[in-house]
Parts: C-alpha cells; sequence; structure tokens
C-alpha cells in the first residue's frame, strides 16, 4: 500500500542512547581474489601508479570511504596460504596455485605490502590466519613474526626483511568459513572450534594484547545455522572477543532451494534491513546463551566482517589467470539504497556490532573499479563514505512512525529506514534516511525532543526513478549523490521531502558538551 501523500515522523532524544558507535564498523576486505589486489590496490604496471605500485587514484578514493580497520588476506583465499610466500625479495616468492579462486598468485603483493598499503590508508590491519590448511603452530609464528620484538627467529627475520619495530597487529581472524564445503579444510563446528581454541591460545602466549574472531556460519541460509554458531559460541567463548558473520543481499533473492529463477522484487529487496538485524538478533541471543552456559565474564561482540550486495557476477573460477577478470559486480542505485539501510542497521545495533568490514574494497564486488589509465566510484560509494565520514558518537535510539508498506518477503515494512548519531564532543549530529517507495514521495518531520540544534550544515542525497541505473567508466556520474537544500529549523523542527527511491544524510549543529 503506497499513500499519495505519505508522512513520517521522527523523535530524537539525544540522551536515548542505544551504544557507543565503534569507528570499527566502518571497515573493508581486501582478498586475493580476482583483481582486488592486483591491479586493483596495487598495479605497478599502470602508468599512473607509484613507485610502490599504488595508484594516488584509487588511493585517495579509498582516503575518502575513510576505512578504519581493513581485513586481509581473506576470505577463502586464506585458507590456502602460506604467509611466508609473501615475505623476502620478490624474486625469491614463489607462484603457487590459488586454490580458492583458480588463479595463479604470484606473491608479489604479501605480508610488508599489505602493512605499507594499510599504513598509507591509516587503516588498521585485521589478519586471518589459515586454520584450514595451516597449523597453530603457523599461527602463533605469524603473531611472533607481526608482534613480538627483535631477538627470536620470526621476529629476527621481519627485521631482515626490512621493519626492525613490531607491527603491532591487534585484531586476528581465526581463519574463514569454516562451516562452508567450498572451503579448504572445512570442519563440524566442535572440531573447528577445538582448533580455534588451541590457536587462539598459542598466539595469545605470543602476544596476550590481540583480539580474537572466531567463526560464524558462513550464510543464514546453511542447514547447519544457527547451531554451528552456538556450538562455536559455547566451546570457544573463553578465548575469543569477537564472533564473526557473513551475509550478501540480493535481487532476485537466492533460496536454498531456488538459486536462479527467482523474479526481480525491488520493494522486498529495499527491505532487506529486516533480515539483517533478525541475523543480528539471532547471533545476539547466541552470545548471550553461551554467556550464561559458560558462566562467563568475558564479552563477546559481532564483528559482520563480509557484507555487501553480490548477485551478479557469480562464479569465481579464475582458470588460472593472474588477476582473473571475475566477481566484478556493476552496481545500481537499488544496491546503493540497500547498503544505507545495512549502514543503518549497524547504527541501530552498535550495541552488539562493533566491527564490520564491506567486502571488498576495489573492483571485486566493490565500492571502486579500475582499469590501467582510469577508476570510477560505483553506487554504493556514497552511502558508505557518508556514513564513515559523519557517523560518530554515539548511536541514537529514534522514535519513527512511518507509513507501511507490503513486500512479499518481509511483510509490512516502514517506507522510512532511518539511523541516526550523537557527538557530545563536537555537536555533530547526523540522520540518515531511506525511502524505500519507489513511486510516491514521503515527507518526514523530525523533532527534536530535548535540545535541539542550532541548524544544519551539511546534506547530501542520491535518488532516481530507475532502481536499475548505475555509474560506468562512459558515464561515471550518473548516479551520485549531491548537496541539497538544507531544511529550515522552526524551534526544534524540520521537515523535508524524501523523494521516492532516495538516500539522504543530514548533518546538524549542537552546542557541543
Amino acid at each position: 500500500m503506497t499513500h499519495p501523500t505519505a508522512a513520517a515522523t521522527v523523535s530524537i532524544h539525544t540522551q536515548r542512547v542505544i551504544s557507543e558507535i565503534s569507528p570499527l564498523l566502518f571497515g573493508g576486505f581486501a582478498e586475493h581474489m580476482g583483481r582486488c589486489i592486483y591491479e586493483g590496490i596495487y598495479d605497478p604496471a599502470s602508468p599512473l601508479a607509484d613507485e610502490r605500485g599504488f595508484r594516488p587514484d584509487v588511493m585517495k578514493a579509498l582516503k575518502e570511504i575513510n576505512y578504519r580497520i581493513m581485513r586481509y588476506p581473506g576470505g577463502n583465499f586464506v585458507s590456502g596460504y602460506r604467509w611466508q610466500d609473501g615475505i623476502g625479495p620478490r624474486s625469491e616468492r614463489p607462484r603457487r596455485r590459488a586454490l580458492a579462486w583458480r588463479s595463479i598468485e604470484t606473491n608479489q603483493f604479501g605480508l610488508h605490502e599489505f602493512m605499507a598499503f594499510a599504513e598509507e590508508l591509516g587503516t588498521l590491519p585485521m589478519w586471518a590466519v589459515n586454520l584450514g590448511t595451516g597449523t597453530i603452530q603457523e599461527a602463533a609464528d605469524l603473531v611472533e613474526y607481526m608482534n613480538l620484538p627483535t631477538g627470536t627467529h620470526f621476529s629476527d627475520l621481519r627485521a631482515k626483511n626490512g621493519h626492525p619495530d613490531p607491527y603491532g597487529v591487534k585484531y586476528w581472524c581465526l581463519g574463514n568459513e569454516m562451516d562452508g564445503p567450498w572451503q579448504i579444510g572445512q570442519m563440524d563446528a566442535a572440531t573447528y572450534a577445538d582448533k580455534a581454541v588451541q590457536a587462539a591460545k598459542l598466539m595469545r602466549w605470543m602476544d596476550p594484547s590481540i583480539k580474537t574472531i572466531a567463526c560464524g556460519s558462513s550464510s543464514t541460509s546453511m542447514v547447519s545455522f544457527p547451531d554451528w554458531d552456538r556450538t562455536v559460541l559455547e566451546h570457544s567463548f573463553e578465548h575469543i572477543d569477537y564472533f564473526s558473520m557473513h551475509h550478501y543481499a540480493a535481487n532476485p533473492y537466492p533460496t536454498v532451494s531456488n538459486i536462479e529463477g527467482l523474479p526481480i522484487d525491488t520493494d522486498s529487496y529495499l527491505a532487506s534491513s529486516v533480515h539483517f538485524e533478525e541475523h543480528a538478533d539471532i547471533l545476539g541471543a547466541a552470545i548471550r546463551l553461551a554467556k550464561a552456559k559458560t558462566r562467563s565474564k568475558n564479552n563477546v561482540f559481532l564483528c559482520w566482517d563480509e557484507w555487501n550486495v553480490w548477485y551478479r557476477a557469480k562464479g569465481g573460477d579464475g582458470e588460472w589467470a593472474e588477476a582473473p577478470h571475475i566477481l566484478e559486480e556493476e552496481y545500481n542505485l537499488e544496491d546503493a539504497l540497500v547498503v544505507a539501510t545495512w549502514l543503518s542497521t549497524f547504527l541501530r545495533k552498535a550495541d552488539l556490532i562493533k566491527i564490520a568490514c564491506i567486502a571488498q574494497i576495489v573492483n571485486v564486488i566493490a565500492p571502486i573499479m579500475t582499469r590501467p589509465d582510469a577508476m570510477f566510484k560505483q553506487t554504493i560509494f556514497y552511502p558508505l563514505a557518508l556514513f564513515s565520514q559523519h557517523a560518530s558518537g554515539v548511536a541514537l535510539d529514534v522514535l519513527v512512525k512511518s507509513p507501511l508498506h507490503d513486500t512479499k518477503r518481509h511483510g509490512p515494512v516502514p517506507l522510512l529506514d532511518i539511523s541516526a548519531s550523537f557527538d557530545a564532543l563536537s555537536g555533530k549530529g547526523a540522520t540518515f534516511l531511506v525511502n524505500r517507495s519507489q513511486t510516491e514521495p514521503l515527507t518526514v518531520t523530525l523533532n527534536w525532543e530535548d535540545v535541539g540544534p542550532q541548524g544544519f550544515t551539511q546534506g547530501w542525497q542520491m535518488s532516481g526513478s530507475d532502481p536499475m541505473a548505475g555509474n560506468s567508466f562512459s558515464a561515471p556520474d550518473a548516479v551520485t549523490a549531491h548537496e541539497i537544500e538544507l531544511p529550515k529549523l522552526d524551534g526544534k523542527v524540520a521537515s523535508l521531502v524524501l523523494p521516492p527511491l532516495s538516500f539522504t544524510a543530514l548533518i546538524s549543529h549542537h552546542d557541543p558538551a
């Protein structure tokens, strides 16, 4: 049911707080997969590359998104990765078959190159260890190489390779998607949990300061979900700090029994945040149950370290090429709106979710696409950048009255999707709004219940009549976020009209604390 004169009201109170917003919600994921690394973040053959093989145009765009943490080197790739292949002189590094994506890995981009990339980007590294073919000793050796002062074998080897000081990597993923039959070294939940616990123990004996992330189910569509998650949590609760979750949104939506051929359903797709929130709530309940059953005083939070839209560019067969052109998704307006609602979900669940990494960052299901002489920003780039740049402080529990819209997959869903943040120190407020309607504008009234803002300082919007419109090398600015005329503030009330199929970010200024 649509409403020609649809209107929504939003009540905001700066003291009605969900949780502090972890800056690590705005993270990325770089895997040795397709053209994410080679011809993506590392492209020495490009005429635009600097002496390190990095492209200033790509780095500038990545810095706009302002990633706070970066997961590496996989993903499926990590379950067969030998980390020592990527250190030492490049001329001596082995070429290997990367079985996860049936491609050739040259190892010209490895550990030190990634750490230089992360430093240039200003992001924290989050390193995944190989618990597929790898051993717990190899995981501990990697921690020694990365984090310990010189004086032992692997720390001395790091110094020999050009970095005498420890890197101090804090965040460590204990494998990747170990429940998946596609995964090298797949295990059942109890077997994985035992190996993850032993790896975490040995890694922490090397460096007690590290934080560890255990693998959750690779998808809510797995037959083993959520039993896998419950089992792993109960076995490992005392030895982990975060629990991972993965999901990829799609339109049409694949099911376990029917992967292909479902009709496109934009109304349901734009309501995907219903599923996102259910996913987080289920794992939040599993964490609480595990904590109660183990009588633990430890706190475990969620790490949504793979998330994005992904359904067109399926199939990961690289046919044994270097940097094969695989999984290069082309994003459109409706994808950007779903990404915006996903980021709003992170704010609404800020008490549970503390780390999130969009998969991936360049070329492969990514907000940035490159060729040797150019790049462009995909539609999903804009909500990523706006949330990362402006959501800070605390997430607010806003009260919303919105018209409902019927969807086939999720039932009645509010036309308005919204989240809000407030930073008392700077006095900066941010409100993020999506009008899910494909045809009707939505009038939204914002009402501050305590101290209202002095006014609005900035506002951006992306919208259009065609949910399938996107950007390309020939039309890089077809769908972007543009600045809008700021609404007038009447006391503590402001109104604005959201076009159909739109995402709006509105920045307000309050007296700082």
